[in-house]
């Protein structure tokens, strides 16, 4: 319900619309003040979640870190950065998205040729502090830093070891060289991986290039045949050699035993020939006979003198009889002749 504006009587009416002015003015300014004080007071505290760190600044200047949990600053006078220090991060280098940054990717290699090169390099950020007060834009600085690192490797390696054999090596090289040269920056940047994505000639001689690549390919390929064939050879040859060796001493041994059987049985035949020599004669031209004999199935003597009218004819081999047999001695008359 309204309350009728009844002035005091005696009261200029002016003065009364006056102190009613003030009287309302002073309601609102501490209404107005109240609520900067409630506001000021909710802005001053603020929470560190996990994984995070709060960098405190006072006018500007670096005054302490929070961990994670709920924090009090002075409002106006301090404020608060709050750094993921667990998050990983990633920048391009050579391309944002789908779009091609050819003044990043073309570079040089060590045999002065020309390689289209597309990289990402993952990171996190390991000291808060230096990461917010070191570098003005740390991102960019990471990425002109990163392509600096992959042109220096890239410039040292032949462009058949970049885009075939070689990528691991440039990328563990890359990665080395990057996270020293933001150590020396003091960056408070960790390097977490570097991958190469593309690795190929530009465009305008591409499809040449992969011609020279699938011929030096099958050149290896037909390499690494020769070497697995020569591997199975040698092998081989090795063993047979082996084998013709131990046969070969097989044989040598045999050679030379027989030759030791030979020479005993020779000098024996000789012993025996010193003792008798015409025995010793008639009895090998024996042995020779029979032997030679024994290779013809039939055998025909002829006794007796050619020129004569007839000659008796003996069929040995009608007869069955093998081989020619010697006839025994004679024995001597009792008494011998006188």
């Amino acid at each position: 319900m309204r309350v009728p504006f009844n002035p005091q009587p005696g009261r200029d009416p002016g003065e009364i619309v006056r102190d009613a002015i003030r009287k309302r003015a002073g309601l609102i300014f501490r209404i107005a003040l109240a609520a900067v004080l409630v506001v000021a007071a909710l802005r001053s505290v603020f929470s560190v979640g996990p994984g995070e760190v709060g960098i405190v600044r006072t006018f500007g200047r670096f005054s302490s870190r929070a961990e994670p949990g709920l924090h009090y600053r002075v409002p106006i006078v301090q404020n608060v950065d709050v750094v993921n220090v667990e998050q990983i991060r990633r920048i391009e280098v050579g391309f944002r998205g789908d779009k091609r940054i050819l003044t990043e990717s073309h570079m040089i290699t060590g045999d002065e040729n020309i390689v289209d090169a597309q990289m990402i390099v993952q990171y996190r950020v390991s000291d808060p502090t230096k990461y917010l007060f070191h570098l003005r834009e740390p991102e960019d600085a990471l990425r002109a830093t990163a392509e600096v690192a992959l042109r220096s490797m890239v410039g040292r390696t032949s462009i058949d070891d970049v885009i075939t054999t070689g990528r691991e090596r440039v990328q563990e090289d890359t990665l080395k060289w990057l996270q020293k040269l933001m150590d020396e920056y003091e960056s408070g940047i960790s390097i977490t991986d570097v991958k190469l994505l593309a690795v190929d000639a530009p465009d305008e001689v591409r499809d040449a290039f992969h011609d020279v690549v699938r011929a030096r390919e099958e050149k290896e390929k037909v390499i690494n045949q020769a070497k697995g064939y020569r591997a199975d050879l040698i092998p081989r040859a090795r063993g047979e050699a082996q084998k013709m060796e131990r046969e070969a001493e097989g044989y040598k041994e045999e050679r030379v035993l027989r030759a030791k059987g030979d020479a005993a049985k020779y000098n024996a035949f000789f012993a025996e020939y010193v003792k008798a020599p015409a025995v010793t004669r008639q009895r090998l031209y024996l042995e020779t006979m029979e032997r030679v004999m024994a290779r013809f199935e039939r055998k025909v003597l002829v006794d007796g003198d050619l020129t004569k009218g007839s000659v008796p004819v003996l069929p040995l081999g009608a007869l069955g009889v093998g081989a020619m047999q010697p006839a025994p001695a004679a024995a001597p008359a009792a008494g011998g002749a006188k």
